[in-house]
């Protein structure tokens, strides 16, 4: 007697196959490794900070006075409104923010305004860029006025855990490197089994369906987390990435990677369906790439979008992808932590795999 056909030894043969394809394409690496990792040199031998400073404004501070007023004109300073107390504490302590200030009425008149600036040493560059703006702003308002000074400035600072443009950078690169390799990688995949009648052909076997798509799936993922292992290690090691926890971190980070991978494969699924021919993939994987790219908070927080971009880039799963990492990496947040994300991100991968079976064509 014959032995039943394994199709768990189909899919791994499948799976084997495909990764072995994988690393031949030059694509497939350039878009996986060499592109994320250019970005993160560039970025990580900049080091540097941006060109806004965000200075959060203490509850129950006065807010009209002139030291008020003049912060609010300062091109540099981006004034935030609205939070509390254990809430800007956090953030300074994370670096998030590089100050907090406090301005009060003097009781005894002179001077007429006492603010106080808790500084952050875990942003300490933006921190010296404000201290240097409050300086002058300090000597402008006291030399125009005639009278007794205007402001006394009180300085004190926070210890926080130093944030680094790379901190912010790697988890965006991250989640472009698995973007790039769900959409594009299965999307000419799939289009060109289809086209070259390869699956027409598994149809003559016994192999199943699903051993086709997860085979597939097992090769993409072990491809990605390959290149996710070597992007954090060049991260770390040279340009001393945070990772918090250590090994845990980083294999919550991997985690991550692979749910992302999983819905952004989804995409490529839709995109092999939807395309009649393969000079088509590029376009239309370009439609749904290019706006995650440049929207999902990859090189700039989705903060410094103007307002009515911000709902747009928060309706993107690229965006939950890496707000995630960023939170497992530098805040030492566990999966738990980031169930949100998470959660948006399945809800995302329902949605397009439900699309995917409508359009995904076997012939």
């Amino acid at each position: 007697m014959s032995k039943p056909y394994n199709n768990t030894k189909a899919t791994l043969a499948l799976a084997k196959a495909s990764f072995r394809s994988i690393m031949r394409s030059p694509s497939a690496v350039v878009f996986t490794l060499a592109f994320p990792l250019i970005f993160i040199l560039v970025f990580g031998f900049l080091g540097g900070g941006g060109v806004k400073v965000d200075l959060a404004i203490a509850p129950g501070s006065d807010l009209q006075n002139p030291i008020i007023k003049s912060l609010e004109k300062n091109n540099v300073i981006h004034l935030v409104k609205g939070k509390g107390e254990a809430e800007i504490h956090k953030e300074l302590e994370k670096g998030h923010i590089a100050a907090v200030i406090d301005v009060q009425k003097n009781k005894a008149g002179r001077p007429a305004y006492v603010a106080n600036i808790k500084y952050t040493s875990a942003s300490i560059d933006k921190g010296n860029i404000l201290k240097s703006v409050l300086s002058n702003l300090y000597y402008s308002l006291n030399a125009k006025d005639m009278q007794p000074s205007v402001a006394q400035l009180n300085e004190s600072t926070v210890t926080g855990r130093i944030y680094r443009t790379i901190d912010f950078i790697l988890p965006g690169q991250l989640g472009f490197s698995l973007l790039s390799t769900g959409v594009f990688g299965t999307a000419f995949v799939f289009f060109s089994l289809r086209q070259n009648l390869v699956i027409k052909r598994f149809f003559a076997t016994p192999v199943r369906r699903s051993s086709i798509v997860f085979g597939e799936g097992i090769a993409r993922i072990g491809f990605a987390l390959l290149g996710a292992v070597f992007i954090i290690v060049i991260g770390h090691y040279f340009f001393h990435f945070t990772l918090v926890h250590g090994i845990v971190t980083v294999i919550n980070m991997l985690l991550l990677s692979v749910i992302g991978l999983i819905v952004f494969m989804g995409f490529g699924f839709v995109v092999s369906g939807v395309a009649k021919s393969e000079s088509t993939i590029p376009p239309i994987s370009n439609i749904i790439t290019l706006p995650q790219f440049l929207l999902s908070g990859t090189f700039f927080s989705i903060d410094a979008f103007p307002e009515w971009l911000q709902p747009i880039s928060r309706a993107l799963p690229l965006t939950y992808l890496n707000d995630a990492m960023r939170k497992v990496a530098f805040e030492g947040a566990g999966l738990w932590d980031v169930k949100y994300q998470i959660l948006i991100m399945v809800i995302w991968g329902i949605g397009i795999y439900a699309v995917a079976v409508k359009v995904f064509k076997w012939e």
